[in-house]
């Protein structure tokens, strides 16, 4: 798999990262979000691209996630209900929804700052924003604000690993000990912050 992953950052740049943003897009979906690993999507990019690809991987996921997030928005403001009750619905859980609109309307809008680390309920809360009639301006700047953010930790995440590689001896592969020390790091730092957010939200 590292070999395949070695092959896929030759590829053009524009390719790769369009591929890139197809996976934050995917992410940001109810139900697709849960089978995506959008941050082992990130580090990956990150391990197997090139020191120039940075601004490129932060626009790249920066757009998938606000395209999917606006695509369930729209969907939530015009068919919430139905989805609610329908199979999709049960699939989620009605505890689920329940609580993404409590965040919501505790924490309004500047609860999207903080979706993408929120574990499941980074699909969910635009879905539920839009079932709530949040305005989609407000929605928007919000999204990008959290995108951002996310985005931005991963890099960091993703390049301090990768830099690691290079002063760890016996030459181990930059790809995996990219993902392995990002991921690690990255469970540190978000777990804190949840468990931050989450009081809050109460």
């Amino acid at each position: 798999m590292t070999q395949w992953l070695a092959q896929v950052g030759e590829l053009p740049i524009l390719l790769l990262m369009g591929a890139l943003g197809v996976v934050m897009l995917f992410d940001a979906v109810p139900l697709l979000g849960v089978l995506i690993p959008g941050d082992v999507a990130i580090l990956a990019a990150v391990g197997v691209g090139r020191p120039t690809t940075g601004l490129a991987t932060f626009a790249a996921v920066l757009a998938g996630c606000l395209a999917g997030w606006s695509l369930s928005f729209l969907v939530g403001r015009r068919y919430a209900e139905r989805l609610r009750h329908s199979r999709v619905g049960d699939w989620i859980g009605e505890a689920r929804w329940s609580a993404a609109e409590g965040i919501l309307r505790r924490g309004g809008g500047r609860m999207m700052v903080v979706a993408p680390f929120l574990p499941v309920f980074n699909a969910l809360l635009p879905l539920a924003a839009g079932g709530l009639r949040m305005s989609y301006r407000r929605f928007l700047g919000c999204a990008t604000v959290g995108a951002a953010a996310w985005a931005g930790l991963y890099l960091a995440l993703g390049t301090a690993s990768r830099s690691l590689a290079g002063l760890l001896p016996g030459e181990p592969s930059p790809l995996l000990v990219t993902m392995g020390v990002g991921l690690v790091l990255a469970s540190v730092v978000l777990l804190g912050a949840r468990r931050r957010l989450f009081a809050v939200a109460g």
